[in-house]
């Protein structure tokens, strides 16, 4: 096998790797953008656990339409990357958003969540949604609203009773 070959299957092996393996994937473009500006791109990635993925569109193609997924690899054109991870895909996807709202040139194409394909406006309705850990509070905190104001009704009502009893106490009364 030639070394081209090789590094063509190497490649392939990654991008369908990390389509089946990780549970959320975006397919990003861009075009005059400097390597300085990507590599702060990268490291806001590895902040939030997510792996970029360089790889010639052709190949990246072939490899997302072998597993399954076609409408997302018709959108890849010219330079490319795969911005792969396991953690919060709000997260991830709105670093990738902020990214390209200021960086002209970057297009986020789409992406995958769970095994289900998103188009790019999809991917900018994630990013507008709040964190997990934000979510997850405002869930228990909704939770726990009917026992708080439970308590709270009876607690009002034990200290009515005790107020009462001091007035009366203070007028010297039985």
């Amino acid at each position: 096998m030639k070394v081209g070959q090789l590094y063509r299957q190497s490649v392939s092996d990654s991008v369908t790797t990390g389509l089946t393996k990780k549970s959320n994937t975006f397919v990003v473009t861009w075009t005059a953008v400097t390597s300085s500006k990507m590599d702060s791109l990268r490291k806001d990635l590895k902040r939030k656990q997510a792996d970029v993925l360089v790889s010639k569109a052709s190949i990246a193609r072939i490899a997302i339409k072998e597993a399954k997924h076609e409408g997302l690899a018709n959108r890849i054109k010219g330079q490319m990357a795969l911005v792969m991870s396991d953690s919060d895909a709000s997260e991830v996807s709105k670093i990738l958003v902020k990214f390209a709202s200021t960086c002209e040139g970057f297009v986020v194409q789409g992406g995958l969540l769970d095994g289900a394909e998103l188009s790019s406006e999809q991917v900018k309705t994630l990013s507008d949604l709040p964190s997990r850990e934000v979510l997850l509070a405002k869930f228990i905190g909704t939770l726990q609203a009917p026992a708080v104001r439970f308590a709270g009704a009876l607690n009002a009502k034990s200290r009515d009773f005790v107020s009462i009893l001091k007035q009366k106490s203070e007028k010297g009364g039985n």
